[in-house]
């Protein structure tokens, strides 16, 4: 179980909040439950709603700057309007359903260094909110996208970092106004060729769109430029591909195409 400390939620002598997950493992379309206390401060208080939200770091670029940002992109009304008395003590339960595209934390039970989520409780009292501590959820990767991770690995590309990058990516259908990008080191045999390898999961309920991006290393009257290549995994036969063939030969023709072998 995850606790969040009680917070003092609006001043001194104000109600206090605590958020209890009953597990913080989930994987992308997965349900994280548990339950949310409000406890009375010292005067009666006018509780207007208490609401739940998933947030994560993202990138944003914005002419020829680039920043990161905190983006709420799922929200969960846990309760409506309330009288709390004082010392009083309020209990809800709820289920919270991460998104399909959510991004991934966490493969082989390591963190994927760069990418935090965070599950939020936002708590409004009399017109002012408090948006309260995250309390942080590992999201772990579905089958067929652990398959694809083990795979490259399987390959000798190395993981290098994970981040959120604010934006949709051209020809895939995405709900969230982010995707994760997740960053690998090529092995020798694609080194001569490749710098950086980006792998990105836009996930659905039952397949899930998987784009590569390859970074050219810039020659010495070239500069390097990015290679494409996206296909579609259906959950219910991503267990029967030789994926390090596959995605071999995706590589090698996105390669070929742009001339980077």
């Amino acid at each position: 179980m995850v606790f969040k400390k009680l917070k003092q939620a609006m001043g001194v002598g104000g109600p206090s909040i605590e958020t209890v997950l009953n597990d913080p493992n989930t994987t992308p379309g997965g349900v994280v439950t548990g339950e949310i206390t409000i406890i009375g401060g010292k005067f009666d208080s006018d509780i207007k709603a208490v609401n739940l939200a998933l947030r994560t770091r993202v990138e944003v670029e914005s002419g020829d700057n680039e920043y990161s940002s905190n983006l709420e992109y799922a929200k969960l009304p846990v309760a409506g309007a309330f009288d709390l008395d004082e010392g009083a003590r309020h209990s809800v339960g709820f289920q919270f359903q991460v998104p399909w595209e959510a991004p991934l934390t966490h493969f082989y039970g390591q963190p994927l260094h760069g990418t935090t989520v965070g599950l939020a409780t936002e708590l409004e009292v009399a017109g002012a909110v408090d948006p309260g501590d995250l309390d942080p959820i590992a999201v772990h990767p579905l089958p067929a996208q652990e398959r694809i991770l083990s795979a490259f690995a399987n390959l000798g590309f190395r993981f290098r970092n994970a981040d959120c990058e604010k934006g949709r990516i051209w020809g895939v259908h995405q709900e969230l106004p982010f995707y994760q990008e997740i960053e690998f080191q090529p092995p020798p045999q694609y080194a001569r060729g490749i710098t950086q390898l980006e792998v990105t999961f836009v996930s659905y309920a039952q397949s899930m769109e998987v784009v590569l991006e390859l970074d050219k290393r810039g020659g010495v009257f070239t500069e390097g430029h990015d290679a494409f290549s996206r296909f579609t995994v259906d959950y219910a036969t991503a267990g029967h591909t030789d994926w390090e063939r596959q995605l071999d030969g995706f590589l090698q023709d996105a390669g070929r195409r742009r001339g980077f072998f």
